[in-house]
């Protein structure tokens, strides 16, 4: 349902969402997407959201409340059940981007005390364990974590066994982690589950697996977006549309004027050779695609943590040598062809140097400004290609037409 409401354009939407029973509406609102879910809850009052989310595990119901405006929140926080209310009030002081704001408070803790006996006893009262648990969390009696229970250990252990000697511990994820570490840690050690503390390590709640994986496509979504200038719902208002779009558009055409400028530096050349006209895009395109290749690259190796301060001089090096290798190939290469396509071995000359300074300023942008960026805290996946493709149309342009004013004048 929550797909076909998506499918649909804004008007259908409204209609769409009358027809549902009450009972699916929380269901629903959780598997919208941010931009679709706002629009809808636009239907709602505070009274209605509050009844439709009440079965929903704490992270989604925080979820959902983020896309409401601040104070229409308050009213709905208002008319929860005061237990709802306290535990949403705990996880939404926290930043959505946060270990805190990932987490859901669906924990069972025993003590580290307690019996295996005595622990399966108060499960199968309890009668109920929370969807992705694979550990219990040990806290002593003033709530703060001591470790982990996996269930493997609980029910492959005798009945007198008692839980310190079979727990294990773990590290766990402080609320103010940022999601990119979180996400980083679920990798690295192939969690299902894992605590998550306050300052004063005191367990507060935990994040699962599915947490993460709607984060990583929130995130790639989110960074598809800045990119592009797009809106993530398909049939967004047009006025929108023309905003969000021109905003990069605009960017594009301040950068492309910018490599204009450099070309009209070297208009009188230009119209002396004429051919140069015919050969100057290949130079900026060749680097370009060059610096792209390496800021791909240098932007995954960033993601995932791969490219830290000890390795820059290798990975430096390496796409120096890179850059000036392939700039040689490909320049000869060139060479050839447009001496044999104009007949004019001058040519050659201002080809190959003008490859080699393009390709080798393409792999090394590629490299320095997604970390420069990186080190100004913003996102090198969004601005980086902006700026690499303006670094190596302007060297490119000038690397070129510079050459050819020198041996042509």
């Amino acid at each position: 349902i929550a797909l076909i409401i998506e499918e649909s354009p804004p008007k259908k939407r409204a209609f769409i969402w009358q027809l549902i029973e009450e009972k699916n509406e929380g269901e629903i609102l959780k598997n919208l997407s941010d931009d679709v879910r706002e629009t809808i809850l636009s239907y709602m009052d505070p009274d209605e959201v509050a009844l439709v989310t009440k079965d929903l595990e704490t992270d989604e119901i925080a979820d959902i409340l983020q896309d409401l405006p601040e104070q229409i929140m308050k009213e709905v926080l208002e008319k929860m059940s005061f237990q709802n209310k306290d535990i949403l009030e705990k996880v939404l002081k926290y930043p959505e981007d946060s270990a805190g704001g990932l987490m859901n408070t669906d924990v069972i803790v025993v003590r580290p005390y307690h019996s295996v006996e005595l622990v399966m006893r108060y499960l199968r009262i309890k009668n109920n364990i929370p969807l992705s648990t694979d550990n219990l969390f040990v806290v002593s009696r003033n709530n703060k974590f001591r470790g982990v229970l996996p269930i493997s250990n609980l029910i492959t252990n005798p009945p007198g066994e008692i839980i310190k000697n079979i727990m294990v511990e773990k590290k766990p994820l402080n609320a103010s982690l940022n999601s990119n570490e979180v996400i980083k840690v679920f990798e690295k050690e192939d969690l299902i589950s894992a605590p998550v503390i306050d300052d004063e390590n005191n367990l507060i709640g935990r994040i699962t697996f599915d947490d993460v994986i709607d984060e990583i496509k929130s995130e790639a979504d989110e960074s598809l977006r800045q990119i592009s200038g797009i809106d993530s719902d398909t049939f967004e208002k047009t006025s929108t549309a023309i905003r969000t779009r021109g905003f990069w558009l605009g960017t594009n055409l301040i950068t492309a004027l910018i490599a204009a400028s450099v070309i009209n530096i070297f208009k009188d050349t230009l119209e002396q050779v004429i051919f140069l006209a015919v050969l100057m895009p290949i130079i900026a395109s060749m680097g370009g695609v060059a610096a792209t290749q390496t800021l791909t690259i240098t932007v995954r190796g960033l993601a995932l943590g791969q490219i830290v301060k000890a390795n820059y001089l290798y990975l430096f090096n390496r796409e120096l040598i890179v850059g000036i290798s392939n700039g040689f190939l490909w320049a000869v290469i060139l060479s050839l062809i447009a001496c044999t396509w104009f007949q004019d071995w001058l040519l050659a000359w201002v080809i190959c140097l003008s490859m080699i300074i393009n390709l080798t300023a393409g792999v090394l942008s590629g490299m320095g400004i997604p970390i420069l960026l990186r080190s100004l805290k913003l996102d090198p996946a969004v601005a980086g290609s902006v700026i690499v493709t303006t670094v190596t149309d302007v060297i490119g342009f000038f690397s070129f037409l510079g050459l050819a004013s020198y041996f042509y004048s």
